[in-house]
């Protein structure tokens, strides 16, 4: 198989369609397809599984590209820096959980790295998906947290997976809702409070359940409940809605002022964050500066 023809796989992975890969790498349908059949009869796997829709990557289609994206990025390395003569451009990638620490974080990492050539992605997902984005090594790294409730099907899907969870910093959980809320002056919050009001998830799509929402109590039953895929528009709902959420308690004012408050949540249950790694690769200098950057949050 050629460095082509992976770059091919890749465009089609991300496109999740022949026609539209086709499209955007200038060849025919045709002979993109063939491309990919030689690929797979080659590795003797199947790489894509054909839908209506398009294509979907396979359990070992999704191995494959984690590698064939290694190979991509290291040739451009090396044509950047012996072919172009340019400095070495790095490229770090943390998906994670819809924490502003996080993002927070990362725009400190890139601060710090301070070199005029970079591809940096921050990837906030679903939970799942970031433990698959750590797996198919399309992240370095990812970032998430452990509980009482989540646990044991958490690192069983780890460990299926070949990763290694490593805790950061443990957070009690905090109730978020606006300055305003008529809740807003309880030193604590016990969740029959909360019942009146609409809680506000994350959407986890085909892994909607306790083990994988990014909120604790996820499973209590409520009235009224909003699923949202954007962090900006769980802040939204929280002022317009008098919506709540349940997370860490970090909450860096300075990013929204003070129209956002977190109050602790009654209970003993804590949230144990941290990031998870391939056992095969060591945190990377990039990835050590982000993780140092995520640990001063702690006390927070």
């Amino acid at each position: 198989m050629t460095l082509q023809q992976l770059k091919y796989m890749i465009t089609v992975a991300e496109r999740g369609s022949i026609t539209e890969a086709a499209k955007e790498l200038f060849i025919s349908q045709p002979s993109l397809s063939g491309a990919i059949k030689e690929v797979e009869k080659e590795a003797k796997v199947t790489i894509f599984n054909r839908c209506r829709a398009g294509v979907a990557l396979t359990t070992e289609g999704m191995e494959f590209l984690g590698y064939a994206r290694q190979v991509v990025q290291q040739m451009e390395l090396l044509e950047s820096r012996y072919i172009d003569n340019q400095p070495e451009k790095q490229r770090f990638c943390v998906s994670t959980q819809h924490y502003t620490f996080a993002a927070n974080a990362f725009v400190e990492l890139v601060q710090q790295f301070g070199q005029e050539r970079y591809e940096f992605i921050l990837n906030e997902t679903q939970t799942y998906q970031i433990i698959m984005d750590v797996r198919n090594r399309f992240s370095d790294l990812g970032v998430l947290y452990l509980s009482g409730t989540n646990e044991n099907v958490l690192r069983k899907v780890f460990e299926e997976n070949n990763l290694d969870f490593y805790e950061l910093f443990t957070a009690a959980p905090h109730v978020f809702l606006r300055k305003g809320h008529p809740l807003a002056d309880r030193e604590k919050i016990r969740l029959e409070e909360l019942r009146p009001y609409p809680r506000l998830n994350f959407v986890q799509g085909a892994y909607e359940s306790a083990n994988f929402a990014e909120e604790l109590f996820s499973n209590e039953i409520v009235e009224k409940s909003i699923k949202i895929s954007d962090r900006a528009a769980i802040v939204n709902f929280m002022i317009g809605l008098d919506g709540y959420t349940v997370s860490t308690g970090i909450f860096p004012t300075y990013l929204h002022g003070d129209s956002i408050i977190s109050i602790p949540l009654a209970g003993e249950e804590t949230m144990r964050i941290g990031y998870i790694l391939n056992k095969d690769r060591d945190l990377s200098e990039l990835g050590q500066i982000y993780v140092e950057a995520l640990k001063q949050y702690k006390n927070d």
